[in-house]
C-alpha cells in the first residue's frame, strides 16, 4: 500500500524535475529511510505526544544538507499529510524510477560456491544485451544448491538447481527404458 502512495508523490516531484536532480533527490531520501532503522529515531517520530512543528523540524534538519526548497516542502507536506512512514517506500520508489530512467540495474547471483569474477562480468554483460540495459550484479554465497540471477528492478529470476536438473536427467532415463 506504501509504495502506492509513493509512486504518487513520487509522480508529482517528477513534474518539473530531471534527471540529476532526481538522483539528488534519492540519496537524500534513502539516507533519510536509514534513519527509520534506527529505534530512537523511530520512537520520535512515531510518538503521538511529540508535535507535527517538532517532527517537522527533525526531519527538515536531516536533510538541510541537501538546500533544496522542493525537498523542503516535500518533506514538510509530508509531515502534513501524516505520511512520514512512507519516506522508506519513497526511497525505494525513487531508486527503482531513476534505475528504469537511466536502464541501470543491479541484481545478485546466489550459490553454494565461489563464482569467477568473470563469469559474473560476462552474465551481466549477456543479460544487458538481452533486455537493451547495463546490469551489474554481485556475487552472494549462500546455501542455494545451484545458481541463482536475481534482477528485481527488471523482474527477471533465472536459477538452475542441481537438484531439479539431477530429477530431470534421471525422469529422462526413466522413460527411456
Amino acid at each position: 500500500m506504501e509504495e502506492l502512495i509513493a509512486k504518487r508523490y513520487i509522480k508529482a516531484l517528477k513534474a518539473n524535475a530531471d534527471l540529476e536532480s532526481m538522483k539528488e533527490m534519492s540519496t537524500v531520501f534513502s539516507t533519510l529511510a536509514q534513519s527509520f532503522k534506527n529505534d530512537k529515531f523511530l520512537n520520535i517520530i512515531d510518538n503521538p505526544n511529540v508535535n507535527v512543528k517538532d517532527k517537522s523540524t527533525i526531519l527538515l534538519d536531516a536533510v538541510k544538507q541537501a538546500n533544496s526548497s522542493k525537498i523542503d516542502n516535500f518533506i514538510k507536506l509530508l509531515v502534513e499529510n501524516k505520511r512520514i512512514s512512507i519516506i522508506p517506500a519513497i526511497a525505494n520508489e525513487l531508486q527503482k524510477d531513476i534505475a528504469d530512467s537511466t536502464k541501470t540495474y543491479e541484481g545478485v547471483v546466489y550459490s553454494d560456491t565461489n563464482i569467477d569474477t568473470k563469469l559474473i562480468e560476462d552474465l551481466s554483460a549477456g543479460l544487458g544485451k538481452k533486455f537493451n540495459a547495463t546490469i551489474t550484479l554481485k556475487s552472494v554465497k549462500n546455501d542455494f544448491n545451484g545458481i541463482k540471477v536475481d534482477v528485481e528492478g527488471l523482474g527477471i529470476e533465472i536459477n538452475f538447481s542441481k537438484d531439479r536438473i539431477d530429477s530431470q536427467i534421471i525422469e529422462h532415463i526413466i522413460k527411456a527404458i
